[in-house]
């Protein structure tokens, strides 16, 4: 029998994510050209860049998607301080528009690492979306191009994020409840 698993409470529910993915696709539509290539930061991004690409979708744009993965947190609740990877692209990004997709921006070291690795392998532009931005816990001078919601300094779980592979199928933000 396994142990129940703590409660969470919502911090950013399932209606506003909705809106602010399709506010964030507009965004994006009006300043990035249609064809870009998002590449999806697994694996916390991954419930957040499938909206995002069907709400890019519908603002009319065409983009490619790959993947990567990187880590800074293992099975941990803080950074390690040290940006792994652990799988690489398999698309070429040289002389692409590159629209990088994560779901947190916090320290900024995963972010960073990403974008340099682009601009090291010649893409034209390399931009960023997060979709939330813990501005307090920067330790790597970059801002991301779209940001969804800016959070405080809260452990979050859900909509993707995990806290030691758990939790990543809630529909919403949400923090555990440390009771």
């Amino acid at each position: 029998m396994t142990a129940a698993r703590p409660e969470t409470d919502v911090l950013i529910d399932a209606d506003l994510i909705a809106a602010r993915v399709d506010e964030l696709a507009r965004e994006i539509a009006d300043r990035l050209p249609p064809d870009l290539l998002v590449i999806v930061v697994l694996k916390g991004s991954f419930m957040f860049a499938a909206d995002l690409l069907r709400a890019l979708d519908r603002a009319g744009m065409t983009p490619t998607v790959d993947f990567i993965t990187l880590s800074s947190y293992g099975a941990g609740t803080t950074s390690s301080g040290t940006v792994t990877l652990s799988r690489d692209l398999s698309e070429d990004v040289t002389d692409r528009t590159v629209l990088l997709v994560d779901d947190i921006l916090d320290t900024g070291r995963t972010i960073a690492y990403a974008a340099d690795l682009m601009t090291a392998r010649d893409a034209k532009a390399v931009h960023s979306c997060v979709l939330l931005d813990k501005h307090e816990k920067r330790e790597v001078d970059i801002q991301a191009d779209f940001s969804g919601f800016p959070v405080d300094d809260v452990f979050v779980v859900g909509y993707g994020i995990d806290m030691a592979h758990h939790f990543r199928s809630l529909p919403y933000i949400g923090v555990v409840r440390q009771d």
